[in-house]
């Protein structure tokens, strides 16, 4: 004990020396500001580690808009189920009635119940994101095929490289979602020649809520990629291929139902289950008139805007209401009443997802939720 007793002493008289003291104090107070130094730089990198896979994510699902719903319409669907099963048996032992056990809702001269077959489902048409295959069955033909999946029976003689009619049970055939042409995209390739190369429209192609862009603004292409041609004919077939052209004949007659032409020009493309519209490509700046009388309910000027660009919505007095999108300034403002085939409401342009000038025309209401524009001004 006693040899310990001078280091102790010098240990006490160090603890006790105030240079000593001052000098811990210093170095702990640089420790610290180490730390925080230290802390806030790991703090800054994370960040941005984590802004740059947040905006990788969000250009990821933007790009895979289409593909991507139906994954998250299949987790939603999933954790509802999970959700009942859990919960089902508390809520069949649970008396939310009183003590009242015997207690029936179905009392009178039949109280036998129909119960419904849940395990015979019905086909639900649901839009096809992507090419599938077929197998030939006893009876098929091309044109019974054709009619199943809803495309022209050139669609499927097309994708598959038929020559005639001609197919056999067992035979595997290539089935597009859609009427036109599957293209793979090679070097140079842009939504413009992809369009002129198969005489169809470079917006229909930019609207089919299924094809990849590497940019969606600017429609950029990936090498090897699918692309799904809307109304896409076979080069050596467009001679024999004659479409009809429809013609919006501008702002002349109000139909029946109080509806009117918006602009003057040519319908290129129509309604459909994934384009709830009438493009109708016009030249720009030509003005575009109110479609209906009403009131202007919406109005958007600049910015992207879901894809519409500057757009207006007006509220009609016959309860459906009416959007105008993709033009280059408006001219109303919301709460100013409009007259159909009178008021000016802006003008053709080429603001948010257009690959042209266009106009494209939208009627809401009733059940169906969109009408077809051309059942309006016929």
């Amino acid at each position: 004990m006693k040899k310990f007793l001078p280091e102790l002493s010098l240990m006490l008289s160090k603890l006790t020396d105030p240079d000593f003291y001052n000098l811990t104090i210093s170095e702990f107070r640089h420790f610290v500001s180490f730390l925080k130094i230290y802390f806030k730089d790991k703090i800054l990198i994370f960040s941005e580690g984590f802004e740059g896979s947040k905006n990788t994510m969000v250009r990821s699902v933007l790009i895979k808009r289409g593909k991507r719903n139906r994954l998250f319409l299949h987790l939603a669907a999933m954790a509802v189920l999970t959700a009942g099963a859990i919960v089902s048996p508390f809520i069949s032992d649970a008396n939310f009635f009183g003590e009242n056990q015997n207690l029936t809702f179905a009392q009178g001269t039949d109280s036998s119940i129909a119960t419904v077959d849940v395990f015979n489902t019905e086909t639900s048409e649901k839009p096809r994101d992507k090419i599938i295959t077929y197998r030939v069955q006893n009876g098929d033909t091309i044109s019974t095929i054709a009619k199943r999946f809803g495309i022209s029976e050139e669609t499927v003689k097309w994708a598959n490289d038929l020559r005639s009619d001609s197919i056999t049970a067992g035979d595997e055939l290539e089935i597009l979602p859609v009427t036109g042409m599957a293209h793979k995209v090679i070097r140079g390739d842009t939504v413009y020649s992809i369009a002129k190369k198969y005489g169809a429209q470079a917006q229909a192609i930019a609207d089919f809520p299924f094809n990849d862009f590497a940019n969606p603004q600017t429609f950029s292409l990936v090498e090897g990629q699918i692309l799904i041609v809307p109304e896409g004919v076979k080069p050596e077939e467009a001679p024999k291929i004659v479409r009809r052209q429809y013609i919006a004949s501008g702002p002349a007659t109000i139909f029946s139902g109080g509806f009117t032409w918006p602009v003057r020009g040519t319908i290129n493309q129509s309604f459909s289950w994934y384009h709830k519209a009438l493009d109708i490509g016009a030249e720009l700046g030509s003005p575009v008139i109110a479609g209906q009388s009403g009131v202007a309910s919406e109005v958007f000027n600049g910015g992207w805007n879901g894809g519409y660009g500057t757009h207006v919505i007006i509220s009609g007095d016959n309860g459906y209401s009416t959007l105008y999108a993709h033009m280059s300034a408006t001219n109303v403002a919301p709460g100013d009443p409009v007259v159909a085939g009178k008021t000016v409401i802006g003008w053709v342009g080429l603001t948010g997802r257009t690959t042209g000038p266009h106009l494209h025309w939208e009627v809401r209401g009733g059940a169906p939720g969109f009408l077809n524009p051309l059942t309006v001004v016929q």
